[in-house]
């Protein structure tokens, strides 16, 4: 027989006061009042057929259930937490018990702000990358909403700026693509929470895609100096200073001559000896004076075996000393005489090896 009466760890009857003392509220037809002071009509809560058939205590457990699941659907984020640094707690001791999991510090950690940051903005696309990739489903529940509501944030913000949006297509391809693999084929029982919240997001996702593929960037209109009016020398000074391939191609097809200077074997040799110099085969091809070397199709034939050299504007910090956790911007309190000794920058894919236990 179901039980249908209130267990230990409810919050107990509510209660309102009046001139002749405390009263408990009756709640069947009653408006009752809320910890977050918000007035919900609880007659109109109950008010369909089937549920008019509960009367007391099982009426307030219906509306109690309505409740929480309107504020769930309609509450973008329910975490406050803008921390500029966390303590990475990685076993137990006498002081501190626990340790902090990746949604922990993907909660805490101010993820919203640093994607209005254009020196932060590519690390943390690509540290969602890497979580659609293999971590999604070891989020917790929290862990996971506050995931998309950021990812919502960085579409938002590519929409608007126009930047960078070939790495977040490439991030919801991926998240599309495992996604799909992880409630078509390998079941909701790897995933937190109903399958059907997934399959919305999944459409939300591929509702975002589209949004993105008929992005038009309009065309400015400047009236002063243009890139096109730079000596060339200058331009090709530009050309090598750009570390992805893509954007060296993207910007050799705007004129005829940056197309020639895109197309230099030399640009392509420094591409590959930034991002495989510590590769030997790599090494030992460069120190040949053999002018045969095509080195752009050595650079993309590298880049589908190797990875690729990350470079970012702005990345977190570990500090050993303190075991702490950190925009280097902001700093954090520091206990050791010579704190920069002990700093050490994070990749994405090193933040997410800080959390494998």
């Amino acid at each position: 027989m179901p039980f249908l009466g209130k267990d230990w760890r409810s919050p107990g009857w509510s209660w309102t006061k009046t001139e002749h003392g405390w009263k408990r509220i009756v709640i069947f037809g009653h408006e009752m009042e809320d910890n977050n002071n918000t007035e919900i009509n609880l007659k109109e809560l109950c008010d369909n057929d089937d549920e008019n058939l509960f009367v007391g205590e099982v009426c307030e457990l219906t509306s109690t259930k309505r409740k929480k699941d309107f504020y769930n659907n309609n509450t973008k984020s329910q975490f406050v937490f803008r921390d500029k640094w966390i303590y990475v707690q990685k076993g137990s001791t006498k002081e501190r018990h626990g340790y902090c999991t990746l949604g922990e510090a993907l909660n805490r950690l101010d993820f919203s702000s640093a994607i209005q940051d254009l020196r932060r903005f590519n690390y943390v696309a690509k540290l969602f990358q890497l979580i659609a990739r293999s971590q999604l489903t070891s989020l917790s529940g929290a862990a996971q909403k506050n995931y998309f509501n950021i990812l919502e944030k960085i579409v938002r913000k590519v929409l608007e700026d126009h930047y960078n949006p070939r790495l977040v297509k490439e991030l919801l391809q991926d998240l599309s693509s495992m996604l799909h693999s992880l409630t078509v084929n390998v079941g909701r029982c790897v995933l937190v929470g109903n399958v059907n919240i997934w399959l919305c997001r999944l459409e939300t996702i591929f509702k975002w895609q589209q949004e993105l593929n008929s992005m038009q960037i309009p065309k400015q209109i400047c009236t002063g100096m243009t890139f096109s009016d730079l000596p060339l020398h200058m331009q090709n000074k530009i050309l090598y200073k750009l570390s992805d391939a893509y954007d060296i191609i993207n910007l050799g097809q705007a004129t005829p001559t940056l197309n020639i200077l895109s197309e230099h074997r030399s640009l392509w040799k420094n591409l590959c000896l930034f991002h495989f110099s510590d590769k030997p085969f790599c090494r030992s091809l460069a120190l040949t004076k053999s002018d045969s070397v095509d080195w752009k199709l050595m650079y993309f034939t590298l880049q589908k075996n190797y990875p690729m050299k990350e470079q970012y504007g702005d990345t977190l910090h570990f500090c050993r000393h303190c075991s702490i956790l950190f925009w280097k911007d902001f700093g954090h309190p520091c206990t050791a005489n010579d704190p920069s000794s002990c700093l050490t920058p994070i990749s994405p894919q090193h933040f997410i090896d800080l959390f494998r236990f």
